[in-house]
């Protein structure tokens, strides 16, 4: 099972979502406060196994209504995604993927691990 674990920054608060493997599969923002930062994971928990994944890589997409995972390739020709909250937030990120199947496999993984996984602080 995963985990979520809360870390203190200098700015503030954020959140990594850890797969059963240790692997970071999603992070967050940096949030203000504890609270807001559970809020975000609550969000996470909630939205990520109804989401779709919105394929931008795909010419002439079809937009998604939120909860949605967008799926995109960032200037270095990677394959990333974040995952929008029903009111269109970006609630959680995840890192560069080499390829689009790993970025699915890593969508999956959120999908998977974010809604049973426990809270912890580290």
């Amino acid at each position: 099972m995963g985990k979520f674990v809360i870390k203190k920054t200098n700015t503030g608060v954020k959140f990594d979502l850890k797969a059963t493997n240790g692997q970071v599969v999603a992070s967050s923002q940096v949030y203000k406060s504890d609270a807001t930062c559970k809020n975000g994971i609550a969000s996470v928990q909630k939205n990520a196994p109804v989401a779709e994944i919105e394929d931008q890589t795909v010419e002439g997409f079809a937009t998604l209504k939120n909860p949605k995972f967008e799926l995109y390739a960032d200037k270095a020709g990677e394959f990333r995604f974040r995952l929008k909250a029903t009111n269109g937030q970006i609630v959680a990120t995840g890192e560069g993927y080499k390829t689009h199947a790993n970025c699915v496999k890593g969508i999956e993984s959120v999908k998977k691990n974010a809604p049973e996984a426990e809270i912890v602080e580290e």
